[in-house]
């Protein structure tokens, strides 16, 4: 029993020491606290965003006549968990608009986009574009899609006949196709021209169907351009007066490009040789002569490119050089045509370079820093 006893004692006394050690750390200056245990982060929900879907963004309205106005309503939903919001809707051409649509939907519910597209002044295939604005982080530009094929009750191919027309040879014409596209039958009256300059012929390839009208020049000619307008009356309600424009082109028999010589500044920084071209527009071949300079020193070489129509000539300036103050320069040449015989080409040169007039920096004094 009495060892039993010191045993018990004994460990009441380990006990208060370890009890009396702990309470002097903590009353020990200096002593840092036991550190608190952190406690877990808080998750954070996902933020919610929109999503937007057409239900399909593209539209092919097949096949319309010209100048009908076609019409469509896009579908779109936010499948997404935020609310969204379409900020811009921009259409690719001013023939293609858009209406009100809805600037913002929540979430599973649905959109409209409606748009028009006006077929005037359009033939063949068409393909318009809308490009849509929205707060969908993933897709923030969606563009839409409008084709399809438009025609014309009566196709008129081209609209803007061209006549390039040389002086002295053989005249030249522009055909204009008028096709028929209705069921109904065609009738073209005369043509009619408002230059005299213009005329029109009407050749029918297909009665009711097709036809040719057939635009010339009318001699004489001078170098130059001139336009007029071909009318026809027709049949058609659709289109009761056809117009075509037509523009003609008369070229010179003998053509200088470019039409004078211009050299850089004074004086020439390098040696340059600039080349000028004679065309011949005429049926027949020419010859070039007598190519001279006005200016000492100088030699010019004739190139013929393609026999009795295209001359090169070309004239090199060396380093340095300067055009003599007050004093015309020029290129000559003789020609065998007959409406070209003499050909004066002018030589100018771009005036001095202007300089800022800022002084520049004070020359260094020797002994001075």
């Amino acid at each position: 029993m009495r060892q039993y006893a010191t045993l018990i004692q004994f460990a009441l006394l380990g006990a208060a020491l370890t009890v009396s050690t702990s309470a002097v750390a903590q009353a020990l200056p200096g002593t840092p606290p036991a550190a608190p245990t952190p406690a877990a982060p808080t998750p954070t929900a996902p933020a919610a965003v929109p999503k937007i879907v057409f239900e399909t963004p593209i539209f092919d309205f097949g096949k319309v006549k010209m100048g009908e106005v076609v019409k469509h309503v896009f579908y779109f939903t936010n499948i997404g968990a935020g609310t969204l919001n379409i900020n811009s809707v921009q259409p690719s051409c001013g023939c293609t608009t858009a209406g009100e649509w809805t600037r913002q939907v929540e979430p599973g519910k649905v959109g409209t986009i409606p748009v028009q597209f006006n077929t005037a002044n359009f033939n063949g295939q068409v393909f318009k574009t809308v490009t849509v604005g929205s707060t969908d982080p993933m897709q923030p530009s969606v563009m839409l899609q409008v084709k399809g094929t438009i025609w014309r009750p009566i196709d008129v191919n081209p609209q803007f006949a061209i006549l390039n027309i040389p002086m002295d040879g053989p005249a030249s014409s522009a055909i204009v196709r008028v096709i028929n596209n209705t069921e109904e039958p065609l009738t073209l009256a005369p043509p009619e021209s408002n230059n005299p300059k213009l005329s029109a012929t009407l050749v029918t390839n297909q009665p009711g169907k097709e036809y040719q009208l057939v635009i010339s020049a009318v001699p004489p000619l001078t170098s130059g351009n001139f336009q007029g307008q071909i009318t026809a009356k027709t049949s058609s309600t659709n289109m009761p007066l056809l117009t075509v424009t037509a523009w003609a082109n008369v070229q010179p028999a003998v053509m200088v490009m470019p039409p004078q010589i211009v050299l850089p500044p004074p004086p020439l920084g390098n040696e340059t040789t600039p080349t000028i071209t004679i065309q011949n527009n005429s049926s027949g071949l020419i010859q070039v002569s007598d190519v001279a300079v006005s200016i000492p020193n100088l030699t010019p070489q004739v190139r013929e490119a393609v026999p009795g129509k295209t001359f090169s000539i070309s004239v090199t300036f060396p380093k340095g050089f300067e055009l003599p103050p007050n004093t015309p320069a020029e290129l000559t040449l003789k020609t065998t045509h007959a409406q070209a015989p003499a050909i004066k080409i002018p030589i100018t040169q771009m005036p001095h370079a202007v300089t800022s007039g800022i002084p520049g920096p004070a020359p260094a004094i020797p002994g001075h820093q």
